[in-house]
């Protein structure tokens, strides 16, 4: 039997495609046989089409289980309880996952949001993955990851952005951006 490395994996950067990128990665780890739970830090419940199909993908064989915790994006200088309260709720379910040996790959999406929004802290995450089963991989997302995370990960991509329809006045497109 081959020895099972867990990874920390952080997706960062100002480009489009940290959170589609995690996903894919989910997507492989469940079509290897991999249980995978994914938990959404910020985004809250709008509809987009990757939900509909880990949804599927889930009621096949119950191995593709997506929690969404956000309040959605914060905007301007409204009261930021209700996000913070949502934020923590969802690192309390990441340590109660972790612990549960159920997965075998956690998604921590926006969660690189919900540190640099000051929703959670940084030592908050470090203390989480410190725990964490050694066998167990964790995805990280977000822009504007913390250093200290960058440095406790095995694998950080950074996505940058050179051009982005928004730039021309091109809305987001379903079923490419959401």
């Amino acid at each position: 039997m081959e020895e099972k490395n867990g990874l920390i994996i952080v997706h960062t950067g100002n480009g489009k495609g940290k959170t589609t990128a995690a996903l894919g990665l989910a997507i492989r780890a469940w079509g290897d046989g991999l249980r995978v739970l994914i938990l959404q830090f910020i985004k809250g419940q709008w509809k987009y089409g990757e939900i509909t199909a880990l949804n599927k993908l889930n009621e096949i064989d119950g191995r593709m289980e997506l929690r969404r915790l956000g309040k959605g994006f914060q905007r301007g200088a409204e009261d930021k309880t209700e996000h913070i309260e949502a934020c923590h709720e969802a690192l309390k379910e990441a340590a109660a996952a972790m612990e549960s040996n159920n997965y075998d790959l956690i998604i921590l999406d926006e969660i690189n949001y919900a540190v640099k929004f000051g929703l959670i802290t940084v030592d908050e995450v470090k203390e989480l993955l410190a725990h964490r089963p050694k066998d167990l991989h964790v995805v990280m997302t977000g822009r504007e990851a913390a250093r200290e995370v960058i440095d406790m990960a095995d694998l950080v991509t950074e996505m940058t952005l050179i051009k982005h329809p928004y730039q021309q006045g091109i809305k987001a497109q379903k079923g490419i951006e959401f």
